[in-house]
């Protein structure tokens, strides 16, 4: 496939580079031969336009990844909703402004599956986008998403700014958050069942009915994904990355205890919400772009575990000096 953007040589700044998709791209792009810019909170407060447009005038990146968000589950977005709204518009168009106003060559602005309506036909495709209500659980954070992919269309549209967005499907991996209130399903659903596991408890609960289905793919899947669309794609409408399959919650419920080493029931609470019932992105666009997922979820899920069991280890060690 013909290289549109070369890497070599350039500047390559991953906003959100603290986060589970930000730590996969840094570890992806050692490989492309580019020098990696970060900016730490200290160095520009992403919310701040003034911070952002001197950082970037300061430091001259040559690309942008905008993985930079405010993220949480149902719980987060439910109890912070003016947060989840405000605090990631302004992150994306300050970001996309100051790289307009630097004269960027590329920028990629990653937005997320929870754009689509919530009963948008499966698999959902790109030009779903628009054509119905939203998962009121997360409308915040996608509303804010949506902006986000129209303003590069629209930076693209009116000045021909080399700006695409691509839609991550639910990713999970090193570094991901594991807290129970804020956390996504699969780390939430991986510390409850180490934790009973620990505890010797005979069961473990699950929110909702366990039958919604969900899409997963693992971060430095995601993060090749990536890399491979700032080199080879240059187009107005954005790109899912997904893996292209899907799992029933209960299922992957299972296959977590299997590998957490939990042995005992798995209980449903049926006062909690399913959400979405279904949520399956089309592939059809990224493989047609020669890209395909290599990590599958069980090796991507005892990967993880193992790194969360490390971090654990890590920090009781910490706390024992």
């Amino acid at each position: 496939m013909n290289t549109l953007y070369d890497l070599r040589g350039k500047r390559v700044w991953v906003a959100g580079h603290r986060g589970m998709v930000g730590a996969a791209l840094l570890r992806r792009l050692q490989s492309e031969k580019c020098e990696i810019l970060i900016a730490s909170r200290s160095d520009a407060d992403l919310l701040r336009q003034d911070d952002v447009e001197r950082w970037v005038k300061a430091n001259k990146p040559h690309a942008v990844i905008v993985a930079a968000a405010k993220v949480g589950g149902i719980i987060a977005n439910a109890t912070y909703p003016a947060d989840f709204l405000y605090d990631n518009l302004m992150i994306e168009a300050n970001i996309i402004r100051a790289a307009f106003d630097a004269r960027v060559e590329k920028l990629l602005f990653l937005g997320s599956s929870c754009i689509y309506p919530k009963f948008a036909d499966q698999p959902i495709t790109e030009e779903a986008l628009l054509t119905g209500a939203l998962e009121p659980t997360n409308e915040w954070y996608a509303i804010a998403k949506i902006a986000g992919i129209k303003l590069c269309q629209a930076f693209r549209a009116q000045h021909g700014a080399d700006f695409i967005s691509a839609m991550p499907t639910n990713l999970y991996g090193p570094n991901d958050n594991f807290s129970l209130e804020t956390s996504h399903v699969i780390p939430a659903l991986m510390r409850k069942a180490d934790q009973a596991r620990e505890t010797n408890a005979d069961h473990m609960t699950i929110w909702g009915s366990g039958t919604p289905r969900r899409e997963f793919l693992h971060v430095d899947d995601c993060a090749d994904a990536l890399v491979h669309l700032l080199k080879h794609y240059s187009d107005m409408g954005h790109i899912n990355v997904g893996s292209g399959s899907d799992v029933t919650i209960e299922e992957v419920t299972r296959l977590i205890a299997k590998i957490v080493g939990f042995q005992g029931r798995i209980e449903k609470d049926l006062s909690k919400p399913d959400g979405t019932p279904r949520k399956l992105m089309s592939n059809a666009k990224l493989a047609a772009q020669g890209w395909q997922p290599r990590i599958s979820l069980e090796e991507g899920l005892r990967g993880t575990y193992a790194w969360y069991r490390a971090m654990l280890a890590e920090n009781e060690s910490g706390l024992r000096r």
